[in-house]
């Protein structure tokens, strides 16, 4: 008698398993949630769209004040690892609705494709297309024209924003768009040299601002807090490996450790400005921290800043928006991006 049992040939619990025949479980991903007209406690309106045969997003409309409104447009990278959460699911769009509603912008929400069935850099790659594409409407001549950007985007006030490995894929994506890495960044014969070369965005649009929350960085040796024993040996560890297995210089690469000796240099930054935000109990707090420090004493041009909840852990404003420290911390973020 054959056994239906597939052979597990790798897992990262309470994640995911991969199996032999290639399939993968995935096992805290949240439901699927789909498009609302109007979402009855914000009054977002969203609707799912197409960039290309591999990439789609959610696109999520505020109460707009007058037909010809314009917005700040946010283009939005969720959390997970890499491994795991769609920009469809309830607890994203939860969370995507609540910024929406209480910034008044205009959010693109990426769903990218994960790994492992789609190891890095494919989220980067794919992340860069679709702020490519939304840039595309800057000059009104996308043929695939999206008539929310085209009607109420302002293009003068483009942001970035993601939580964790979205966060991540915000500062990798900030870099790209550099003009000081032109050339430099995504050179060939260097760590990242998978990525094509930085180049500048459609239409000549520019990122104006950029929030990490809860940034994914990790590196090869501790800092701070960090154990020292085995410090690298940790799920965040894990799922780095599983997420970018061929990854050049493993942790040290600059896509998750900025801070690496033959990193580009933070003053390249292709933004004005810049938000972290932080949480005490977060395992990646040190590494938040160094960030938004290494960012201010680069050199860099633009205008950071920091922001850290006290008693909460990763990613606690999106696992539970509707909490009083998660509302402040919506609030902090929809400032920013309300903000001139």
């Amino acid at each position: 008698m054959v056994s239906n049992t597939k052979e597990v040939v790798s897992e990262l619990l309470p994640f995911l398993r991969i199996f032999k025949d290639g399939s993968v479980e995935r096992y805290l991903d949240s439901p699927y949630v789909p498009p609302s007209l109007e979402d009855p406690n914000s009054g977002v309106l969203s609707k799912d769209i197409n960039i290309s045969p591999q990439i789609s997003a959610r696109v999520c409309l505020p109460k707009l004040s007058g037909s010809e409104e314009k917005l700040p447009i946010l283009v939005y990278f969720h959390g997970g690892g890499f491994l795991i959460e769609s920009a469809f699911s309830v607890v994203s769009n939860h969370y995507v609705s609540e910024l929406v509603s209480q910034s008044q912008a205009l959010v693109v929400s990426v769903e990218y494709r994960l790994a492992p069935e789609h190891p890095l850099p494919t989220a980067y790659e794919d992340s860069w297309a679709a702020l490519q594409w939304v840039a595309s409407h800057a000059n009104g001549k996308n043929d695939d024209k999206e008539p929310w950007l085209l009607g109420h985007g302002d293009f003068g006030r483009v942001y970035l924003g993601g939580d964790s490995a979205g966060a991540n894929i915000v500062h990798n994506i900030a870099m790209r768009a550099s003009n000081a890495n032109k050339g430099t960044y995504f050179k060939k014969g260097s760590p990242v040299h998978e990525i094509a070369d930085a180049k500048s965005l459609s239409g000549g649009v520019k990122i104006y601002g950029a929030f990490l929350c809860h940034p994914y960085f990790l590196g090869s040796k501790p800092i701070g807090s960090e154990p020292i024993v085995n410090h690298d040996k940790g799920s965040l560890y894990q799922t780095w490996m599983l997420a970018y297995p061929l990854a050049p210089d493993g942790f040290d690469n600059p896509m998750i450790n900025p801070f690496a000796p033959h990193a580009p240099q933070l003053s390249g930054l292709g933004c004005s400005r810049l938000l972290v935000c932080v949480a005490s109990d977060d395992e990646l707090r040190e590494r938040g921290v160094r960030y938004f420090d290494a960012v201010r004493e680069s050199g860099w041009q633009g205008e950071v800043e920091l922001f850290e909840v006290e008693g909460e852990g990763h990613a606690f404003h999106v696992l539970k928006p509707e909490s009083e420290k998660a509302q402040g911390m919506i609030k902090r973020l929809a400032a920013f991006i309300k903000r001139l």
